[in-house]
Order: structure tokens, then sequence, then C-alpha cells
């Protein structure tokens, strides 16, 4: 088949990066950048430490609100669409990025394919939720990554086209565990960051949606911060340039013991996750993998898509939305200092992941029936 692939977002680099070798050893591929993340530090490295191949067509459409990023993106899309003639569009995940690749395709009579179909926080109010939401209602093949998220479209009346294959950041995460597993790989990091990282000896937090960029959520989560960093536990803070503007705009300064870096490439982000105490996030991404991974993971939201690591026994994840109280008491629970060290080490030490197969699964279901079904 003839493919077009449409990302622009660092967790959909990481997607394509999993599975851009199969789809291009089995297929045709066309693959398309819109620059949503369009910081150097968010999106450029990934290319090279990835081994991605350099876009096609890069769009360069980064930065406003929802409504216009995503008319500028179907604007440039349409013509290119046209052109390219593409047999399918993918689109990964739930950003404006994929809201706009599946909405252009579908108004030209364009077959979607959408990894990550199925996915649900049922919360509507998050833009991410309806994007994903109008992209499953208009795709031919729904890439399911668990029976969760295939149970999820079953219950909106979607049965047609949807596969459950696995997760493709796995098969990422998978790949690179050796490189991160080894203290060698932090003291590395340490070094390049300046700074005296030993495991379990720090947190690390990431925080991006935009709901965490209103002046309330943000004076609530770096209060947040500073009730669980110490000066022998800081919070390591990867700082999203959004996130970091937002904090700058309002005035908004992050506590003492909360040390603020540049958002780094995949590895790096992965083995600091793996040797921190635990992960504070709000990203649906980094809580998978610290599931993973085995890290306490603190979910800095009410909800969540990724239900699976949430409440089941020896679940790695704990809903604690911006309560600093909540945030204490679990941190004990899960993170204990006085074991941070032994529990880090212990964790890296037995790491043993294996990847999903998800790659080989959508490039098959793909072959398998190139006329997409019977879905319009």
């Amino acid at each position: 088949m003839r493919i077009l692939s449409v990302v622009g977002t660092r967790p959909q680099l990481i997607k394509a990066a999993a599975l851009q070798p199969v789809l291009r050893r089995d297929h045709v591929e066309i693959f398309v950048d819109t620059g949503q993340h369009y910081d150097d530090t968010m999106a450029g490295n990934f290319f090279g430490e990835l081994g991605l191949a350099r876009p096609d067509h890069s769009l360069g459409i980064g930065g406003g609100g929802h409504g216009d990023q995503t008319g500028r993106m179907l604007i440039a899309l349409e013509p290119l669409l046209r052109e390219a003639a593409p047999d399918a569009v993918l689109v990964y995940g739930d950003t404006n990025s994929t809201l706009a690749g599946a909405l252009a395709a579908a108004k030209l009579g364009i077959p979607v394919a959408h990894v990550e179909a199925g996915l649900r926080s049922f919360d509507r109010r998050m833009p991410e939720e309806r994007n994903r939401v109008v992209a499953d209602h208009m795709s031919r093949w729904l890439l399911a990554p668990t029976a969760a998220a295939v149970a999820n479209l079953a219950a909106e009346g979607i049965t047609a086209g949807v596969v459950q294959v696995g997760d493709l950041m796995l098969d990422l995460a998978a790949r690179v565990s050796s490189r991160v597993r080894d203290p060698a790989a932090l003291v590395e990091i340490g070094a390049r960051l300046g700074l005296a990282l030993r495991p379990g000896g720090f947190l690390l937090a990431t925080v991006h949606r935009a709901e965490n960029r209103a002046p309330e959520a943000m004076a609530a989560w770096t209060g947040l911060l500073d009730s669980v960093a110490t000066a022998d536990r800081p919070v390591i803070l990867p700082l999203h340039p959004g996130t970091r503007a937002a904090l700058t705009a309002a005035g908004v300064a992050l506590p003492g013991n909360v040390i603020p870096i540049e958002p780094q490439g995949y590895a790096t982000a992965l083995a600091l996750q793996l040797h921190a105490a635990a992960v504070l996030t709000d990203s649906g991404g980094v809580q998978r993998e610290s599931a993973w991974l085995g890290v306490p993971c603190l979910v800095l939201r009410t909800t969540t898509e990724w239900v699976e690591t949430i409440g089941g026994a020896g679940s790695s994840a704990v809903l604690v939305g911006l309560d600093r109280v909540a945030a204490v008491r679990e941190l004990a629970l899960r993170a204990p200092a006085d074991r941070s060290a032994e529990l880090a080490t212990e964790r890296a030490r037995t790491l043993s992941l294996r990847g999903a197969g998800a790659a080989e699964r959508i490039s098959a279901v793909l072959a398998a029936d190139p006329a997409g079904g019977d879905r319009a």
C-alpha cells in the first residue's frame, strides 16, 4: 500500500520510530511532520536518535490555539493529499495533528488508519479526548493497543476494522532498555546535565497538558512538587517549552528543590524514569512507560485513558490530581525515602522488557485488508 503517515509531536515521533522500519519494509510510506512540536528540544533531535527518516514534507505549523492550529494543518494537508494520492492516511494518538490528518483524509474519501484507537478518559473537557473520539469515528482501521480500548469502541458501536495490535511504545522501550538499565548511563547523563544523579536519589516530573498551564493549576502543581521535593531527593523537571512560557507569563516560580532541565531525548528520558525514586506526570506516555519499567507513578490528573496502569494489584500508578496531601501520602507508600536507592537499583538490575510486536501486526493488518473493510 501507499501510506501517508502524519506526525507532529514528540510522542508521535516515538511511535513512528517503532513502526516506520516495518511499514517501509512492507509498504510505501510518505512521511509528513506537521511541526506541532516545533521546538528542536522537543522534536528535532528525535530524528537522529531514533533512526527516523527525515519527513518527506515538513509543514512547520506550530503554536496558536487549537482551532487555529488544526485549521492551518487542514489547509496544508488537503493539497498534499490530493497530490500524493495515498491508499491510506495513518495517524497516531490524540493530538491536533491526529485530528487534522483524519479530517483531511476523510473529506477526500481516503481511508484512515488510527494507531491507539479506542482510548478513552471519558472526560470530554480534554481536547485530546475529543480528538481521539472524532478520529476513531472516521477511521477504517482502528488499531487498538489494549483490550479496554477494543471494549470502548464496541460500546460506541464500532466493531468493523477494530484490531488489538498492542502498544508501539512498548516495542521501542524494549529496543533501548539494555542501553538505559546500567547505572553508568545515569552517571553519564548527570555529568552532561551538571547534576549529581544516583539511583533513587531524585524524583522525575513532567507537566505539559493545557489544563495544567492555567495559573491556578500551576500554583497547585508547583506547590505539590514543593511538598515532595527535598535537598536529598530533589525533583528533576524536564520543562516543556509551553509550560515554561506559561509559568513565566503567570509569574509562577518553581520551588528551590525543583530543578528544571531542557526536554531530553528518548533514551535519556527513559533512563531518568527507570532510575528515579518515582515519577510525577500528566503524560499518558510517561504513565505507561513507568508501568513497564516498574517505577511508582503519581498521575497529576483525575482521569486517565490508560486504565490498565491504575488500581489493580501491584499497579504502578495512582491518580492524585493536584492534591499535595495525596501526593505526599502515596510517595511515602510507594517510594519511601529510606529505601529509594535500594528499590531503584534492584528495579534496574532486574529490568527485562519484551516488545509487543505492534509494528508487525499493524503492517500485517494493512497488507491483509488494503480496501479497509466496509467502514465509510
